[in-house]
């Protein structure tokens, strides 16, 4: 126990920064992941295939996550999950000394698949646990994006890292540091973090405590936000799996040039976070309205990614491709929290990371398949036209429609 108890304002101050500096580690890590799998292979699906490693887990993991998270409470799940992430970073780490070739290959992929299941009930209590540390309701929505900027912060600070250590020291470093990274988090949360625990409320061991449950309870206006973030999800989402390859053909192959390009991904994440989070409590109510902006940002820049091969203009594309698919992502999170009791709360961030998380993964696997068939600009133009369609035609039907904060 810290002998110093901290503000609660100060406690969510930290448990942001760590976040962040965790989130920079990890992204180091799956830099110098995705380069060496591209070296390794030269296969798209195989860099597909890792992402889908890290965000397929969601479809199985996210629904019993969000379960145990409001059954059990999410402060003893969210200490659960990241020593989990630890564990799952270490063993990539260890991949690169002990192991070559194939299965060094396979060995990564494990351990990116292991962190995606971790990853899947760390979100999920994570999402629950923020709610713990606020003074009032009204500072959740502000908060929660807040969270959001801050990891993106850490998205753009991490892949430069992880550039230049794989340059200068090899992958190893990058992926241990990767693995050091998630030893913050777990050190404030046991010893620093005092949330206001009286305020959780769980669903014990009530049988009607399930996502499906969670799913028909929640309303008709979050059920088709989940619906609409699925959707877009899985034939707008910007392939992170893909972003070796994207970076090699429009910058270069060295991994240096990977740092930069993810680099300006974050810098337009960091740009929408900071959007949202201006406007949380407006946007947060008008959850097809914002959720189909975000929508029409990234199909147009996929599009313009599609129709030029100009190096200045494809980074702007990245970076209208950042904001508008870390806004979408924020937003359901953000809306779904808001919109939901608290004893929900857990399932209700299952469900979230089912839509955008499965969904993401399932594009990356598609947006794979049809670069090997086809090519990338062409992947960006039928990923960008659907997207389009599909989010002018959820905002000119559920634009207008408000939805209140739950109490």
């Amino acid at each position: 126990m810290s002998a110093f108890p901290l503000r609660l304002g100060q406690q969510r101050n930290l448990f942001l920064v760590v976040s962040g500096l965790s989130t920079a580690g990890s992204f180091a890590g799956i830099t110098a992941k995705g380069w060496i799998l591209l070296q390794g292979s030269a296969d798209p699906f195989v860099l597909a295939l890792n992402f889908a490693a890290l965000s397929l887990p969601s479809l199985v993991f996210s629904g019993p996550a969000g379960v145990r998270t409001d059954r059990l409470g999410c402060e003893r799940v969210l200490v659960q999950a990241q020593w989990g992430l630890l564990a799952a970073a270490a063993l990539g780490a260890l991949a690169i000394p002990l192991l070559e070739g194939k299965q060094q290959v396979l060995l990564l992929l494990g351990s990116t698949l292991m962190v995606g299941i971790a990853g899947a009930f760390e979100l999920t209590a994570r999402n629950k646990y923020c709610s713990l540390l606020v003074e009032e309701p009204q500072q959740l929505a502000g908060y929660l994006a807040s969270f959001s900027v801050v990891f993106n912060v850490g998205k753009l600070v991490g892949p430069p890292i992880g550039g230049l250590l794989v340059a200068m020291a090899g992958p190893a470093w990058a992926l241990g540091i990767d693995a050091a990274s998630y030893l913050l988090p777990i050190s404030s949360v046991l010893f620093l973090l005092r949330p206001r625990r009286d305020l959780e409320q769980r669903s014990g061991g009530s049988s009607s405590a399930t996502l499906l449950n969670a799913w028909r309870e929640c309303g008709t206006t979050l059920r088709g936000v989940l619906t609409m973030t699925a959707l877009l999800c899985i034939v707008n989402f910007y392939h992170p799996g893909l972003a070796p390859l994207i970076a090699s053909q429009i910058l270069g192959p060295d991994p240096r040039d990977l740092g930069l390009f993810t680099s300006v991904l974050a810098a337009g994440s960091i740009a929408g976070g900071l959007v949202l989070q201006r406007n949380s409590s407006q946007f947060s109510r008008r959850p097809f309205l914002t959720l189909g902006g975000f929508g029409l940002i990234t199909a147009i820049a996929q599009l313009g990614m599609a129709g030029t091969n100009g190096i200045e203009i494809n980074l702007a594309m990245t970076f209208l491709i950042g904001a508008g698919t870390a806004g979408f992502l924020s937003s359901c999170n953000l809306i779904t929290q808001i919109g939901s009791p608290q004893v929900m709360r857990g399932r209700m961030a299952g469900l979230s990371q089912i839509a955008f998380l499965g969904g993401g993964g399932l594009s990356g696997l598609l947006a794979a398949l049809l670069v090997m068939a086809t090519s990338l600009s062409t992947t960006f133009a039928i990923t960008g036209g659907i997207g389009l369609a599909l989010a002018v035609l959820w905002v000119t039907r559920r634009g207008g429609r408000v939805l209140e904060p739950s109490s």
